[in-house]
């Protein structure tokens, strides 16, 4: 009798999570684009992913490596809360990048040459040791320490994107915690009075990411998002595609 329960207990569970997986497919669906997500609740030890072989695969973290990258720059000195960072009069593709910049406006504004410059000072020694220390994706730099996090050098999944951002929250990383907590205040996305989301785009080319963590009013869920990008019009849609995950899940209305 106790192993006919177990079967269908075990049955049950198992049809519930192929609907969930059914539902977030329908999102990926209805976008029209090939990707996957992962979220994963800190409190209430849930987790609902869709696609969990390209979860479980490595892509460059492209501009979300602006969470760790600014923890870094923090620490080594080159930029502060307070800092002007001067554009060089180079024009670039985006307008929002091509004027001078503080630590937030580069962080929202993904600007790619301020973090360069970032880059150019901090060097390749000690991007090596950093990225030991706080176990981000596979290591690796490549040849370019301007580009490492663009060229496909470094790369990370999304489960290991979901692994360092609970560590981002629960400030169990090797920087200072007021460095921690000013990068918190950076990342916020969206904030109302049901919940508050902190989270980075990411965009490689090919494809993008929409990677952070929602804080609701009983528990905090961290979602890490990667689709291909056939057109810039699918840009939007890592945000977009999130949102509606979060929604069907009923972590946030």
């Amino acid at each position: 009798m106790f192993k006919k329960i177990s079967v269908l207990f075990f049955l049950i569970i198992s049809a519930n999570l192929f609907a969930e997986d059914l539902e977030l497919k329908k999102i990926f669906d209805e976008k029209k684009v090939e990707g996957t997500i992962v979220i994963e609740s800190l409190n209430k030890k849930k987790i609902y992913i869709y696609n969990d072989e390209r979860a479980d695969s490595f892509f460059s973290p492209a501009s979300t490596f602006k969470i760790p990258n600014t923890l870094i720059a923090l620490k080594e000195g080159v930029v502060n809360k307070d800092s002007i960072i001067v554009w060089d009069k180079k024009v670039r593709e985006f307008d929002s990048w091509n004027k001078n910049q503080t630590l937030l406006s580069a962080f929202k504004n993904s600007c790619v040459w301020c973090y360069q410059e970032f880059a150019s000072k901090i060097g390749v020694e000690k991007y090596k040791k950093y990225l030991e220390d706080i176990d981000y994706g596979n290591k690796t730099l490549g040849d370019d320490v301007k580009n490492f996090w663009l060229d496909e050098s470094l790369k990370i999944s999304a489960f290991g994107e979901i692994k360092f951002l609970k560590r981002l929250y629960l400030n169990d990383l090797p920087f200072k915690k007021e460095d921690m907590e000013l990068l918190k205040e950076i990342m916020i996305d969206e904030k109302n009075d049901n919940y508050i989301i902190r989270a980075k785009t990411g965009w490689e080319g090919k494809y993008g990411w929409y990677v952070g963590y929602v804080e609701t009013k009983d528990d905090v869920w961290f979602f890490a998002l990667n689709i291909d990008t056939n057109t810039k019009e699918d840009l939007a849609k890592r945000k977009a595609i999130t949102l509606e995950a979060l929604k069907t899940e009923g972590i946030i209305n």
